[in-house]
């Protein structure tokens, strides 16, 4: 392969979904994986990345990409979560880690020209900080905060500040970032405020997801755009969804607002079946038109 739209970078997840009923559902996951499926399905030449064990190679068969399009970067253990959601509305879980993937490091990373490095992390300490300016002189970079605010305390999922934000948020080109994880960066409730903030700190455009609406703010506008999903059965991978079809749609050329239009529609048709984006473009786009009358 020659080169791609778009490398996304980061950890492989084994998943064990509790919904509020009890039921239990083993799942593959991951921003990696819900990313990539939603970046093929937004039409990006898309490489993956992939943090994992090697005796659990044969999951990359799970991504769709044949082999030209993803590697395996070699880890002591693939990440595994427990998923706990405790409401019908799936926006309060309980997330606890069981085993977490080996740092990324900079020399494993496949040379492969790309428009775009997207750091998509689970956790603190899966991507480096000094992979982001590095992966910057390659071209745009982009970076989901998950990575950088969620930390593992003994199994628990426990959000942080980033201490060192300040230094590394002018060299990512478009930042994303959930409304729990906005106000702890910035302190503040008001998604707005946050996307404002963070950009004034030197992010370039600023995605922040909510369950009612997805909102870009890109130095100059701000653009919010509904969710629309007729059910909640495909909640997990929400963020990583629309982040992958947003990122997506920007690289091929389409202005923020479109894109965004585009990502929160994909998002809306992910969340009615559980698992990644299974569509085409095409097909994303007759959705939006009867969901949007777009």
């Amino acid at each position: 392969m020659k080169s791609c739209d778009l490398m996304l970078i980061g950890p492989l997840s084994l998943d064990e979904n509790i919904d509020y009923t009890g039921n239990v559902v083993q799942e593959t996951g991951g921003a990696v994986f819900f990313g990539a499926h939603a970046a093929v399905s937004s039409g990006a030449d898309t490489f993956a990345a992939v943090k994992m064990a090697e005796k659990d190679r044969e999951l990359l068969a799970a991504f769709g990409l044949d082999d030209a399009h993803t590697v395996l970067l070699a880890s002591e253990q693939t990440t595994r979560m427990t998923n706990t959601y405790t409401t019908k509305t799936r926006e309060r879980r309980r997330s606890v880690c069981s085993a977490q993937s080996d740092p990324v490091t900079a020399e494993e990373l496949p040379q492969i020209p790309c428009r775009l490095c997207h750091l998509a992390g689970l956790l603190y300490g899966d991507l480096p900080e000094e992979l982001i300016p590095c992966l910057k002189k390659r071209g745009k970079v982009s970076a989901d905060m998950q990575g950088y605010l969620r930390h593992n305390e003994g199994g628990e999922m426990v959000l942080r500040d980033w201490a060192h934000k300040k230094d590394y948020l002018g060299y990512i080109d478009v930042l994303k970032a959930d409304a729990a994880e906005a106000e702890v960066l910035t302190g503040t409730a008001d998604r707005s405020r946050a996307a404002r903030m963070l950009h004034d700190w030197g992010a370039g455009e600023v995605l922040i997801s909510y369950n009612e609406a997805m909102l870009v703010y890109d130095g100059s506008r701000e653009y919010t755009c509904p969710v629309k999903a007729r059910n909640l059965s495909g909640r997990t991978g929400r963020g990583d969804t629309v982040f992958g079809a947003y990122l997506a749609r920007r690289v091929k050329g389409e202005a923020p607002a479109e894109a965004l239009l585009f990502a929160t529609g994909a998002v809306s048709m992910k969340m009615e079946a559980p698992g990644p984006l299974h569509a085409s473009e095409a097909e994303i786009r007759a959705y939006i038109k009867e969901q949007y009358g777009e």
